[in-house]
């Protein structure tokens, strides 16, 4: 049995390594809002878009918002007020990068892309008026919940895309080193950070997002020392 000594510095170290993790999670997640960067100097310079695909940031918009939402005292009554600061700043960047992508692409994606766009934000409102006056809480945050679980996992699976592209033809052009790094942390942090808080709505996507981060490193990895230089060409696809 735990005495009252023993209970208190449990208490103590249980909540410093969920604020580490927290803490630790915010900061790789804002390593992975900026590693887009490179990409994007080269989208400006080249003037053109490119063989990159724009889903990512669409996904990530999303997902920004849909988590920023969840994180609100509105819906989850404060207890994760650290997930709506980092989201809102993550889905800043996120409108950011895809304006510049729709500045620099080509008539056609430009033209998709901000369907695409548009889309977001009519599905962000339908959650929001929904959530509002639909559901009260807690179930307001179970019903937010489930839907930022799905953005997250949505947005982690957006490189599959890239993923497939990369497996057909060798190359890890358009798949960054410093994203699917960052991609990574930023999941296993937040992951560590809701198995603490014992919150499934964290815990489980980012479970999940550390798992594909996982599988994109392997395969940056095996297609370097596998293909050498080779695998720096430009791909010959093009996709949004």
């Amino acid at each position: 049995m735990m005495d009252s000594t023993g209970l208190f510095f449990f208490t103590i170290n249980y909540s410093f390594f969920t604020d580490a993790a927290g803490i630790a999670g915010n900061l790789f997640a804002l390593v992975l809002f900026v590693s887009p960067f490179p990409t994007f100097r080269r989208i400006i310079r080249n003037k053109s878009t490119e063989q990159f695909s724009g889903l990512p940031y669409i996904y990530g918009l999303l997902n920004g918002l849909v988590c920023l939402w969840y994180g609100l005292p509105i819906v989850s009554n404060g207890t994760v007020i650290a997930v709506a600061v980092v989201n809102s700043i993550g889905a800043t960047f996120q409108l950011f990068y895809i304006a510049i992508f729709i500045i620099y692409a080509e008539k056609e994606i430009r033209v998709k892309m901000m369907g695409l766009l548009l889309g977001v934000f009519g599905v962000f409102a339908a959650i929001a008026f929904a959530s509002l006056n639909l559901f009260e809480p807690p179930e307001r945050q179970i019903f937010v919940g489930y839907l930022s679980a799905m953005s997250l996992i949505s947005m982690f699976a957006s490189p599959m895309f890239v993923i497939n592209l990369v497996i057909k033809t060798k190359s890890v052009e358009y798949m960054p080193f410093s994203l699917s790094l960052a991609t990574f942390l930023t999941s296993f942090s937040f992951f560590l950070f809701g198995a603490l808080k014992c919150d499934l709505f964290l815990w489980v996507p980012n479970g999940i997002g550390m798992i594909l981060g996982i599988m994109q490193l392997v395969l940056y990895y095996y297609c370097i020392n596998v293909y050498g230089d080779d695998s720096r060409v430009p791909l010959l696809e093009s996709f949004v």
